[in-house]
């Protein structure tokens, strides 16, 4: 089974490896909505994979980092993509939420990508 929880995130971005002319090199922001999927059995006691609050608590600090940043200036982040921010969240709460299953990135209402690990 897999439960969800949900982070909303403003954060300014450029991307400096995209075409000459291309729209995205401008500075301009997004408002991110992060998906963090962990999987796992129902606990018989509990009832739940997970209490949500753990979600919330493993991901604060990378919250905390990404929320109202630059995202250029965050070490690992010089070239800022939905994809590259997936794999930036995974590889930093994983050691901490090992039952993490899928990172997803919203960029847009329309646009985004899924990251199940390496």
């Amino acid at each position: 089974m897999d439960i969800f929880k949900t982070f909303t995130l403003e954060a300014a971005h450029r991307l400096p490896n995209v075409p000459t002319g291309h729209k995205c090199a401008r500075l301009h922001g997004h408002s991110f909505r992060v998906e963090l999927l962990v999987a796992g059995e129902p606990g018989a006691h509990s009832g739940w994979v997970m209490d949500f609050a753990q979600i919330k608590a493993a991901f604060a600090p990378l919250y905390a980092q990404l929320d109202h940043h630059y995202l250029n200036d965050i070490p690992g982040l010089e070239n800022p993509t939905s994809e590259r921010l997936a794999i930036w969240i995974w590889e930093r709460l994983k050691p901490t939420l090992p039952q993490l299953a899928e990172v997803v990135v919203h960029e847009t209402c329309t646009s985004g990508c899924r990251y199940r690990g390496p």
